[in-house]
C-alpha cells in the first residue's frame, strides 16, 4: 500500500483519540536540529502569539488483537488494515513539518501481534525521528498497556508527553465492553511514567506542577542535616535502601542523569543521545489519559471522582472526556436517542477545570443524591444556585479564592480584581472593564455593600435568568453564533441588523 493510502486510513482511524491540548513543553531550536516546541502550542487552535498550531495525528497501525466493543478498529470488524513503518512515520513528520503543515506529532496505535512488538516499533520510530532526522518539535506518544516497562521508559526520553487511555471510567465498564483489557495493566504504565518523571526531577533538580521542589544529588548532600524537610518520595526511599545495602556512608549519584537503555530487540542499539542533548528530561510535558463518556452507565459523580483520584494519585496533566459515538452495531452498546452526549462532555470539561484551577472538589459539585450535572447550566452556576449561603460576595473585601467561586469570575479576572483593589474601590462598571461576565456574576456579588438589583431575587428567579442566559439569543430572526475565523463576516456571524451595521461603521 502506498504511503498516502496508509495516511488516509490511519489518520482517519486516529480521530477518536483526543489530542487538543497545550504542548506544555518548551524547547528552543538549535543548530543541527529541525523544529522546536512551544508550551502554549495547541492542536488545531491558536497560540498566544496568534500562530495556528497543529499536530500530525495518526495511528501507527489499525491492526488490533483486542475486540473492544466500542472501537472501530476492533479485531472482529471488517476494515482495511495497514501499518506504517518507523521510517514512514519519520518521513511523513519531516515532510509535513518542512511544508509548515504541522508543528508536532501525535502517535497512537492499535496493538499488532503483541503490546511489546507494537511498542518496540513506536520506540524505534521516535528514536529515528529524534536522532537520525534530528526532529526537535513536539511529540505526544501513547504508551501501550502490557508492554515491557523498559520500552515505555525509553519512549519517555524521546516524547514530550505520554498518555495511557483509561478507556472507561470504571473497572466494571471495562469488563463489560473491553473484556480483554484489565484496569491493572492500564494503571501500571501510568504509575511508571509518574515515577519516571519524579525520578528525573530528583536527578536534575526542578519543581513539579504542585510546586514541590526536587533536589539534585549535590544539593541533597549539602542538605543532609535538613533531610526531614525534603520530599520523601518512593524513589528516595529506594535509593536509601540501596545505599544501605552497599554500606556507603553518603548517597552519591551522578550530577547528570543518564537514561537506561534496555537491551531490547530494536534495530538501533545505542544510548539516547537526543535526550541528553535536550537536557535529559523524561516526559517533560507530563502525562494524560482519556475516558469514553456515555458508553456505560456511570454517573457524572463517578466519572469526576475517578478524574480527581487520577489527578491526585498520578499527577496527571489532563483527563480528556470523549462523548461515546456508536461506530459499531453491537447489542452491548447503548443507543443514545440524542446522539453522542456532547453537552454532557462539555459540562464535564467545565467541571474538570473547576477541579484543576478553581479549588473545587468533586464532593462539592456533586453527590450520590445528586449524581449528575444540570446539562442546561454551567457547573459553577449550578453550584452557586444550590449554595445561597455562600453569597453574596463583597467584591472589595473577598479574598482571591472566594472570588474564584463566583460565577462569571475567572482566574485572570480574579487576579485583576485583587490588584485593582489596591488603588481604589471597585463598582460594577469597573468589573465589566476588568473582564468579569456580569450577566452571571451580578446575582452573586455586591459592590460597596450594594446589590446590582433593587429587589431581592429568589433562588428560582436566579436559576431562570441563568438558564435564559445559556440559550442562544435571537435578534431580527438570526441567532448569535460562535465567532469563526473561516466562514462569514463578523457582522453576518453576530447577526447584526442593517441599522446596527451602519452604527458600527460610524
Amino acid at each position: 500500500m502506498e504511503i498516502m493510502e496508509k495516511l488516509q486510513i490511519l489518520s482517519d482511524a486516529a480521530k477518536y483519540d483526543v489530542a487538543c491540548t497545550s504542548s506544555g513543553s518548551d524547547r528552543k531550536g538549535r543548530a543541527g536540529a529541525i523544529g522546536n516546541s512551544v508550551a502554549p502550542g495547541i492542536c488545531h487552535t491558536f497560540s498566544a502569539d496568534g500562530r495556528c498550531i497543529s499536530l500530525l495525528k495518526i495511528l501507527y497501525t489499525n491492526h488490533c488483537i483486542y475486540d473492544c466493543k466500542y472501537c472501530i478498529n476492533r479485531s472482529s470488524n471488517d476494515v482495511i488494515r495497514t501499518s506504517f513503518t518507523p521510517e514512514e512515520v519519520c518521513r511523513l513528520t519531516i515532510e509535513f513539518y518542512r511544508r509548515n503543515y504541522i508543528e508536532g506529532l501525535f502517535l497512537s496505535s492499535g496493538i499488532h501481534n503483541s503490546p511489546n512488538e507494537t511498542m518496540a516499533e513506536i520506540v524505534e520510530a521516535l528514536m529515528l525521528l529524534r536522532e537520525k532526522y534530528r526532529f526537535n518539535g513536539y511529540i505526544h506518544c501513547k504508551a501501550i498497556p502490557g508492554a515491557d516497562p523498559d520500552l515505555i521508559e525509553l519512549a519517555g526520553w524521546y516524547a514530550d508527553r505520554m498518555s495511557v487511555n483509561l478507556e472507561l471510567p470504571t473497572a466494571e465498564g471495562l469488563r463489560e465492553l473491553a473484556p480483554h483489557k484489565n484496569r491493572k495493566n492500564i494503571l501500571l504504565p501510568m504509575r511508571q511514567i509518574q515515577a519516571g518523571i519524579e525520578e528525573n526531577m530528583l536527578a536534575i533538580g526542578t519543581s513539579d506542577s504542585r510546586g514541590r521542589f526536587w533536589y539534585t544529588q549535590r544539593e541533597l548532600g549539602r542538605k543532609e542535616e535538613n533531610s526531614t524537610l525534603l520530599l520523601r518520595s518512593k524513589l528516595r526511599r529506594k535509593l536509601e535502601i540501596e545505599e544501605k545495602k552497599e554500606k556507603e556512608n553518603t548517597l552519591i549519584l551522578p550530577d547528570k542523569f543518564v537514561p537506561k537503555v534496555p537491551s531490547y530487540g530494536l534495530s538501533m542499539q545505542k544510548e539516547a543521545k537526543w535526550s541528553q542533548e535536550s537536557g535529559g528530561r523524561f516526559v517533560p510535558a507530563g502525562q494524560s489519559t482519556q475516558m469514553i463518556i456515555g458508553a456505560t452507565g456511570e454517573s457524572d459523580f463517578q466519572i469526576l471522582s475517578v478524574s480527581e483520584a487520577l489527578y491526585k494519585k498520578f499527577d496527571l496533566k489532563r483527563v480528556f472526556y470523549s462523548a461515546f459515538i456508536r461506530v459499531n452495531d453491537d447489542s452491548h452498546l447503548p443507543v443514545l436517542p440524542g446522539g453522542p452526549p456532547l453537552r454532557r462532555e462539555h459540562r464535564l470539561y467545565q467541571a474538570d477545570w473547576l477541579l484543576r484551577y478553581y479549588g473545587f472538589e468533586t464532593a462539592e459539585l456533586l453527590s450520590e443524591s445528586q449524581p449528575n450535572f444540570n446539562e442546561l447550566l454551567d457547573p459553577k452556576c449550578d453550584w452557586a444556585v444550590r449554595h445561597p449561603e455562600k453569597f453574596p460576595v463583597e467584591i472589595n473585601r473577598a479574598d482571591y479564592y472566594t472570588l474564584l467561586r463566583v460565577p462569571g469570575i475567572g482566574v485572570r479576572s480574579a487576579r485583576r480584581i485583587v490588584k485593582a483593589r489596591q488603588t481604589g474601590v471597585l463598582d460594577f462598571a469597573d468589573l465589566k472593564k476588568i473582564g468579569v461576565v456580569l450577566k452571571r456574576a451580578v446575582y452573586f456579588i455586591t459592590c460597596r455593600g450594594k446589590s446590582f438589583f433593587s429587589m431581592q431575587l429568589s433562588q428560582n428567579m436566579i436559576l431562570n435568568q441563568l438558564l435564559l442566559a445559556e440559550k442562544p439569543i435571537e435578534q431580527d430572526g438570526m441567532q448569535f453564533r460562535q465567532l469563526s475565523l473561516f466562514d462569514g463576516s463578523y457582522e453576518d456571524l453576530m447577526g447584526l441588523s442593517i441599522e446596527q451595521k451602519e452604527k458600527r461603521v460610524v
